[in-house]
């Protein structure tokens, strides 16, 4: 006779408690954590490229590039900013534990920490790296009906860029349609469309993500007052 054991805890309790100690860590220092996720292929590498170039030596900039296997993600963004592989194995997404060892080996403190997830529009929706924003990327060449397919992927995620925007002319996609979608499943998500092979709308891009990490030492300012204050006390 089968016997049903009711387990009254969350299975992932422990993955989400070693994500917010990350994400605390990271904060302190000032680091903003950015979890890129899409489909295989949507343009990551890319997106992250283009913003190396863009901000050049501006800030201090590191990326953890999650993979089944090969490092050549990593070879291609190594000349625009430290970079380290994480090779799963054959794991559809990335875990605390692996960003953990990754980060130990970038220069830090840094001012923004990309983690480059696995390319897989569902397992990596359930996973929490530490990030303080996480944006999918949908690349003009997967259509426009992505977000209605892959809602948790659109509803857990702050941001959406729609890249290879030149490639427009030659594909059936349609940005407003893609954006309702998305914004119907996620309705604060912010929108970007982007091609990152002509340098077009990374500056929008860019100063989100530099408005994000101004609200992030902000927060952090005001705990340090808040901090200082009780120890007046």
């Amino acid at each position: 006779m089968a016997t049903t054991i009711s387990v009254q805890r969350d299975v992932q309790a422990d993955q989400k408690q070693q994500a917010r100690e990350l994400r605390q860590q990271l904060s302190s220092q000032g680091t903003l954590v950015v979890n890129l996720v899409a489909s295989p292929g949507a343009g990551k590498t890319s997106l992250l490229q283009a913003i190396g170039r863009f901000w050049k030596d501006k800030y201090r900039l590191g990326t953890l590039v999650g993979d089944l296997a090969t490092e050549r993600d990593a070879e291609r963004l190594r000349p625009f900013m430290p970079t380290e592989q994480l090779t799963t194995g054959g794991a559809c997404h990335l875990e605390v534990p692996l960003v953990r060892r990754g980060l130990e080996k970038l220069p830090t403190p840094l001012d923004f920490l990309f983690i480059e997830n696995i390319g897989n529009l569902v397992c990596p929706a359930s996973h929490d790296l530490g990030e303080h924003i996480r944006i999918v990327v949908l690349s003009t060449t997967e259509g426009d009906d992505k977000p209605a397919k892959y809602p948790k992927m659109f509803r857990t995620s702050q941001a959406l860029i729609i890249s290879k925007t030149d490639l427009l002319p030659w594909v059936p996609f349609s940005i407003e349609n893609a954006i309702r979608d998305a914004q119907l499943i996620q309705p604060e998500l912010k929108t970007f469309a982007l091609s990152a092979l002509r340098d077009e709308g990374i500056e929008d891009c860019c100063r989100y993500l530099e408005s994000e990490r101004k609200s992030l030492l902000q927060q952090r300012a005001i705990e340090l007052d808040d901090n200082t204050d009780q120890q007046a006390y």
